[in-house]
């Protein structure tokens, strides 16, 4: 064949097709998803409803100060430092990752103090200081959470739980490390103070869920920060929003903002691509859902493609509760004050009772401050500090009108904040903007303004979630807080994770 008549040959080769997966929702999982997807040979593009990526995840800058609004604690950096190996590159290029000591400081109500760290000297020193006595126990209790932590995340969190044989299998190990109790009884069968108990087991309350009713695997939290630590990124959790937004491009995929999707497409029981809120047909070979689990499957699904998620079904699930954040900035700084304190109220069992019942509006509180300017204070002005604070509160189902709660619930943070630990509060306070549960359901369309998607108890753990891939349409697959294995970052990081197990190779499409 000559040169010529082999260049020929050449140019009449079909070109080979790409198949092109579409991710609806730009948060951590819907990122993360992306990525993984990217790498194994999809076209990817990304819709995202909002005008800017990240999700709960996103930033609000006003005033010279950067709040980011969801997630700030980083517990699990190799599932973030994997997403950059993916791609050939090093995290280290694009995120400063810093690690926080303490992770965070306990108030409890009569004023003690317990602060919790990685160093086991330290923190042994701490439970001798806050439960003489409790030191044994305690260490009996890290050994259990370490094994949970070995069956509920390293042999379990990005496992697929596609049929109910695989929930039967892992249930005799789960069963003989207590995941049938709650982490408040669990925790309390080790160590007899009630502060120490509360300290070692308010974790749930980090992914949605209530101590005294959410499955004791969820004790696995307290190992797994003792393995990697507690992080933060420099800049704030933006940063690594936009250093996965600058993988998913270097890939060759899109995102696209202000893309709402208003249906799913399904012929012969596949998905086929989705269709936006402007009229806009996206065809794709597979979709992955991003979006809230509930929301997924009740309203951009048609009824007639579900069988198992039916609205009746959807409905009946347990919600998590919601938050009320509150985001300010102060003119002077609070140097006393570590990057996270939680605040305890003095009602603990009982104002959960009332937020996980969905009562009205308690008087009291518990609450997580968020100082980032602790550990980067370019967060803020000259002279500034950047703080959010968030109480748990009650989803959409307790009767409370946030249009009038909300201004008159925040000044009484600020009062509580001002007694406690940040004295001369309003006098300082120079920025200011709030969330509430209405907020969770207008921009996350979350159902009931859930703010960690379906409650963390054990008959909504694992296969009982709605599954990785999706029981009703071929094609289909979630990721995210409202699947398995849950919310919190590694949960939703471990959820697109599991894609490489369920989802084909690009290949396998265009045999």
């Amino acid at each position: 064949m000559s040169g010529h008549d082999a260049s020929l040959h050449r140019a009449a080769r079909p070109v080979r097709r790409q198949p092109h997966a579409v991710v609806i929702g730009s948060g951590f999982g819907g990122l993360a998803a992306a990525i993984r997807l990217g790498a194994r040979g999809y076209r990817v593009t990304v819709l995202e409803r909002l005008e800017q990526s990240g999700g709960r995840a996103r930033v609000h800058r006003q005033d010279g100060f950067t709040f980011d609004a969801g997630p700030t604690i980083v517990t699990a950096p190799h599932l973030f430092a994997e997403l950059w190996a993916l791609c050939g590159r090093d995290m280290a290029a694009d995120v400063d990752l810093r690690p926080i000591d303490p992770f965070y400081r306990i108030r409890f109500h009569d004023g003690s103090t317990i602060d919790c760290s990685g160093d086991p000297a330290r923190m042994r020193a701490e439970v001798d200081r806050l439960a003489p006595g409790d030191g044994p126990g305690y260490e009996r209790f890290l050994a259990h959470a370490e094994a949970m932590f070995r069956v509920g995340f390293e042999k379990l969190g990005d496992v697929p739980f596609d049929r109910a044989a695989d929930m039967a299998r892992v249930l005799p190990e789960l069963v003989r490390l207590g995941g049938w109790r709650s982490v408040h009884a669990l925790v309390s069968s080790y160590v007899k103070d009630e502060r120490l108990r509360i300290a070692l087991g308010f974790h749930p309350l980090f992914i949605g869920g209530n101590p005294f009713t959410a499955t004791a695997v969820l004790v696995l939290v307290s190992a797994l920060e003792r393995r990697w630590g507690v992080h933060f990124a420099m800049g704030g959790t933006g940063r690594l929003v936009a250093g996965l937004v600058g993988l998913i491009e270097r890939q060759g995929g899109r995102i696209r903002h202000g893309a709402e999707v208003d249906r799913i497409l399904v012929e012969n029981g596949r998905a086929c691509g989705v269709r936006l809120a402007g009229g806009e047909t996206v065809p794709a070979d597979i979709v992955v859902s991003n979006a809230d689990a509930a929301a997924t499957y009740r309203q951009l699904l048609p009824a007639a493609a579900r069988r198992r998620w039916t609205d009746r079904k959807v409905g009946r699930m347990r919600q998590s509760m919601s938050l009320f954040v509150w985001y300010f900035g102060t003119d002077r700084t609070y140097p006393e004050v570590p990057h996270h304190t939680i605040l305890l109220g003095p009602r603990y069992r009982e104002l959960l009772a009332e937020i996980f019942g969905a009562r009205a509006l308690p008087a009291d509180f518990s609450l997580y401050l968020h100082r980032p300017t602790a550990t980067d204070p370019s967060l803020a002005p000259s002279g500034c500090d950047a703080f959010y604070v968030l109480a748990p509160v009650a989803n959409l189902d307790a009767p409370i009108d946030w249009t009038r709660a909300a201004e008159p619930y925040r000044r009484a943070i600020a009062a509580e904040l001002e007694r406690t630990v940040l004295p001369g509060l309003g006098a300082a306070l120079v920025t200011s903007r709030v969330t509430t549960p209405l907020d969770f359901a207008a921009d996350f369309l979350a159902e009931k303004g859930a703010a960690f998607g379906p409650e963390p108890v054990l008959t909504q753990c694992a296969w009982f979630r709605p599954h990785n891939r999706s029981e009703d349409v071929d094609g289909l697959y979630l990721v995210g807080a409202g699947t398995h294995p849950g919310a919190g970052l590694p949960g939703v990081l471990s959820s697109a994770r599991i894609l490489d197990r369920v989802v084909p190779h690009a290949d396998a499409l265009v045999r």
